[in-house]
């Protein structure tokens, strides 16, 4: 049999080498990367009262913004209020989706803010329930929308700031239930962001209602 020359030997010899060295890298990885198929934690009636709630709660900020983006006579109002319009339409679709995906109601069957004293979470003080018209913190009465309809130029610009800065404040204290005590982690964290966000208007529409020589509600 004819002898190999000292060349060929020497490369087979380094392919196979590498070959095992590959073999044994990937072996390590199988052996020691953790895996991450991890499943995510069930909501609980936190994360679901939150997104029922909240969703009933933006929606009446999205039709006092939709009209003030059609109505208000300054444009810094009318800005004002697309933005509120786009980002609370945009996180009611976020909460619903979850909803369906969750296989929960649309909104809440039982009374308003329950879960804000679910599984012996500390409710904070009675204001922040809902008022004896059954209203959630904030929200404004039949006969306060129909006088915002009714108003025209700045006076309508003075009252839906009002409203509005009203409307914020006393989402708040969900929007932080929420962030401190949900157990999926999207769900704190749009909390959290609505905290951030309302907080930034609602110091804006402190200072827009100083500048019409206005009080907040």
């Amino acid at each position: 049999m004819t002898e190999r020359p000292l060349a060929t030997r020497v490369f087979v010899a380094v392919a196979a080498a590498l070959a095992l060295l590959l073999l044994g890298a990937a072996l390590g990885l199988l052996i020691r990367v953790p895996s991450f198929d991890r499943a995510e934690p069930e909501p609980t009636p936190v994360d679901v009262g939150f997104a029922q709630d909240m969703s009933v709660h933006h929606q009446q900020a999205v039709t006092m913004a939709t009209l003030a983006r059609e109505r208000a006579a300054d444009v810094a109002v009318r800005q004002l209020a697309f933005d509120i319009e786009t980002n609370q339409r945009d996180q009611i679709g976020r909460m619903q989706g979850w909803l369906g995906l969750w296989h929960q109601p649309a909104q809440a069957v039982g009374p308003l803010m329950e879960w804000m004293s679910a599984e012996g979470h500390d409710h904070g003080t009675a204001s922040t329930g809902p008022s004896s018209g059954g209203l959630m913190p904030g929200m404004a009465s039949s006969a306060e929308m129909t006088h915002l309809h009714a108003l025209r130029g700045p006076d309508f610009d003075v009252y839906f700031l009002q409203l509005m800065l009203r409307h914020h404040e006393g989402g708040a204290p969900m929007a932080d239930y929420g962030a401190r005590h949900a157990t999926i982690p999207a769900v704190r964290e749009l909390a959290k962001n609505m905290l951030g966000s309302q907080s930034n208007e609602s110091e804006l529409m402190r200072s827009m209602l100083a500048q019409r020589g206005a009080r907040p509600l």
